[in-house]
């Protein structure tokens, strides 16, 4: 490529960057305003600014409390996810059968499975033993999303070879000592790509929360949602609260993206 087509494209990256920032301009700079100032002009930067909305918006929403159940939530639902279906997934790559084989089509078509057509009899049957709370909700994410997980992980060990296993076999080491040394560090590329799908999808779920936990364990997505419903014309305080939903998954970013490029780039170089 020459050097002009290499400027264009800088220019056209520069441009789909400002136009992608946008959005969060304006919802910041809007934080910080008075209704009086969002009103006058949404594009201006807040003069005079006031600090007051994130107080109130932070009190309204129980910040503390909901971003401490969704982190539960997700850490839970994502490690056991990570843990049963690497595991699965190792034990039906590892048996070449029909049965191991009948398995995985299973995993496979319960992807297929929308989860509009289940809610009503899960929820019902979570209900009569009275599991309806988060920790029901993380063993509902284990059954919905390891189909997904373990078709990933089963595509990445059949690229592995089984002589690594006969070679740690032949050491001495157990299947558990095989598969928890020697063959999940081998996954940690994939694992990455597990964990970040799952992380994005359990942390902005709306709609199996709100039908599985009581108010006292309400996520930051469903204290959103009320409290949209409660400050939906005063965008000041509505525009603070969207900001303080945000901040958990950019700090997320910050401390995970080492882990989030090494692992796209080892798959990619894989």
């Amino acid at each position: 490529m020459d050097k002009k087509g290499r400027t264009g494209l800088g220019i056209l990256g520069i441009l789909l960057g400002i136009l992608w920032l946008f959005p969060f301009y304006l919802i910041v700079t809007n934080s910080f305003k008075t209704p009086k100032g969002i009103f006058a002009s949404v594009l201006s930067l807040p003069h005079p600014s006031t600090g007051d909305n994130y107080v109130n918006s932070f009190k309204a929403l129980n910040f503390i409390g909901s971003l401490t159940n969704s982190v539960i939530i997700t850490v839970c639902s994502v490690l056991l996810l990570i843990l049963c279906s690497s595991m699965a997934a190792y034990a039906l790559q590892r048996n070449h059968s029909k049965l191991s084989g009948g398995i995985l089509m299973l995993f496979i078509s319960a992807m297929l499975i929308p989860f509009q057509s289940v809610m009503i009899p899960l929820t019902a049957n979570f209900g009569a033993v009275h599991f309806l709370n988060m920790w029901g909700l993380v063993v509902m994410y284990l059954g919905f999303d390891c189909s997904l997980s373990v078709f990933l992980y089963q595509g990445t060990l059949s690229s592995i070879p089984i002589a690594m296993d006969e070679s740690a076999e032949i050491e001495g080491a157990s299947r558990w000592q095989i598969f928890s040394k020697v063959i999940f560090p081998m996954l940690s590329p994939i694992t990455v790509t597990v964990a970040i799908l799952n992380i994005i999808a359990i942390w902005n779920d709306y709609l199996l929360p709100s039908l599985v936990l009581p108010q006292a364990q309400y996520t930051i997505p469903l204290q959103m949602f009320n409290f949209f419903g409660e400050y939906t014309k005063q965008w000041h305080l509505a525009l603070a609260g969207i900001t303080l939903s945000i901040i958990p998954v950019i700090i997320f970013y910050l401390f995970a993206q080492k882990w989030i490029i090494k692992g796209v780039t080892d798959g990619a170089v894989k």
